[in-house]
């Protein structure tokens, strides 16, 4: 499933630690636009993609706030043909499928039918006499197979034309043993076999195909009642047909059947379907006391964002030609990111022969993206990302806002009132045990001073951004200038100050 990490570029840039513990740099504001003008805008970028990347159908789609809120499609089901894309048009996804894979996993384990530390071999008996590269390997986990840290080497283009393998050539090449590339647990290498082997495993666990499993247990309760793995069973007449442009003209790619490398990029579905899942992952967020409405839980669903270590960093284009620094790493079925604009991303491509695919998800907009294109390995990972930008420059993407705790508001009143008084006193008592051993009330008087000498007297009610319930940022404007700062509470029953810390920014003459 062609290279998940196509989108991010080349150039490596040097991380800040700080990136994770404050608010993401917005786009620089521009002239207001129109929802209509938006989104006619990324219309033409997505047409001008089609169009000149040969792309015989295409269609793209925004899900915000549980509904979808555009689509549109461009081109036709085949070149020449008459039947235009739509939104219940047909596309294989690619490896966008591993997020099934892998949700599926988690949902045996949240059955108690497995653990993500049991070895894989302990759920698919072909793997135990299996030699490792070195003495002291690791046997491969579950884990290990989600997260593409299991020795594998990367196996596009080779992976993607075993689609068809059946069942029994798949248990022969397992008993015979496959060459590593290194010892598990070192390195992230992305790995179809490994998916495909996911695939094995829920089947075994389950008792039924994993296709079985993964239609009837997630895609069904969630409404996708067009989508599945075995596009035979699919009508012609809705199928966006996979091609590739070679020497100057399309040629078509053959229909692969549905087999057992299908868990590692098998799915077909439509716009309306796939907008259906993109909704029901987005709603795992915010963590809430609600109900579960899901097939899967949703703390089990935000569970497949978490980066399994190995990450990489790398940068991409920003507006006005800047580079957007950019670290990512790969979870279960998804890659978590964070850059420049957004403090927190999810996404996957795809590349099959015959397709290419995208999706993104901003959990903190509440919104997610994505693209299907009917030519090989042609995923419209730019252009979505770019779209991305777009909406959050044009203020159509809603920020989830977090609620401030009772503790953090009423700390950072009494810190306001300390910065007035020029002394510790008013929060003398909610200081944790280290606050005074830090610094004492006499060097906090001069602290103060200093600070108000620098910006003067502040304006101590703007309200605090908070990071979590014990954790918050506030920036006041002063005579002088502006003060930023930081509210830390302490891990005790009640919450204590454990930190309080000022950033003066003094006017420049």
């Amino acid at each position: 499933m062609r290279k998940y990490l196509a989108l991010l570029g080349t150039a490596l840039v040097a991380a800040t630690p700080a990136a994770a513990q404050v608010p993401a740099a917005q786009p620089a504001a521009e002239a207001p636009r129109t929802r209509e003008q938006v989104f006619a805008a990324l219309d033409e970028q997505f047409a001008a993609f089609q169009r000149g990347q040969h792309v015989p159908g295409l269609v793209w789609g925004v899900v915000q706030d549980g509904r979808l809120i555009h689509i549109r499609g461009f081109g036709s089901h085949e070149p020449n043909s008459a039947r235009p894309v739509t939104a219940d048009s047909l596309f294989r996804i690619a490896s966008m499928s591993k997020a099934f894979t892998g949700l599926a996993i988690l949902k045996l384990r949240d059955e108690g039918r497995l653990r993500l530390d049991d070895l894989a071999e302990q759920h698919v008996p072909e793997m135990r006499g299996w030699r490792y590269p070195t003495a002291d390997s690791p046997r491969i986990r579950i884990r290990d197979l989600l997260a593409h840290a299991s020795g594998f080497v990367t196996d596009d283009p080779w992976g993607d034309r075993q689609q068809v393998l059946s069942e029994a050539d798949f248990t022969r090449i397992l008993r015979d043993g496959v060459p590593f590339t290194r010892a598990p647990q070192l390195q992230m290498e992305y790995s179809n076999f490994g998916y495909a082997l996911l695939g094995r495993i829920i089947t075994n666990v389950s008792g039924r195909p994993y296709k079985d499993y993964i239609e009837q247990t997630i895609m069904r309760p969630l409404g996708m009642t067009s989508s599945g793995y075995e596009i035979a069973e699919s009508p012609l007449e809705r199928r966006a047909i996979g091609y590739r442009w070679e020497n100057d003209a399309f040629a078509r790619e053959p229909d692969m059947r549905h087999g057992t490398f299908g868990a590692m990029g098998g799915v077909q579905t439509s716009a309306n379907d796939y907008a259906r899942w993109i909704a029901f992952l987005l709603s795992a967020w915010p963590a809430r006391d609600d109900a579960e409405t899901g097939p899967v839980r949703r703390s089990t669903v935000r569970e497949m964002g978490q980066g399994l270590n190995f990450p990489a960093i790398a940068t991409r284009p920003s507006s006005g030609g800047a580079q957007c620094p950019m670290v990512t790493a790969y979870g279960m079925g998804l890659l978590a990111m964070q850059d420049c604009n957004f403090r927190q991303m999810l996404s996957h491509s795809g590349g099959y022969p015959g397709y290419g695919s995208f999706m993104l998800l901003l959990p903190e907009h509440n919104t997610g993206l994505f693209a299907f294109s009917s030519r090989t390995y042609t995923a419209p990972s730019r252009q979505v990302m770019e779209a991305a930008q777009e909406l959050l420059r044009a203020g159509l993407l809603p920020t989830r806002t977090e609620p401030v705790s009772e503790p953090l508001a009423a700390s950072y009143r009494a810190a306001g009132a300390a910065y007035q008084a020029g002394t510790i006193e008013p929060i003398r008592g909610r200081l944790a045990m280290n606050f005074l051993l830090d610094r004492s009330p006499e060097n906090w008087g001069r602290v103060l001073a200093e600070i108000r000498q620098q910006v003067g007297a502040c304006q101590t009610d703007a309200p605090i951004t908070p990071s979590g319930a014990l954790n918050g940022y506030f920036e006041w404007t002063c005579e002088r200038g502006r003060l930023g700062g930081q509210v830390l509470l302490a891990p005790t029953s009640p919450p204590t100050i454990q930190a309080l810390r000022f950033r003066p920014m003094p006017n420049t003459p």
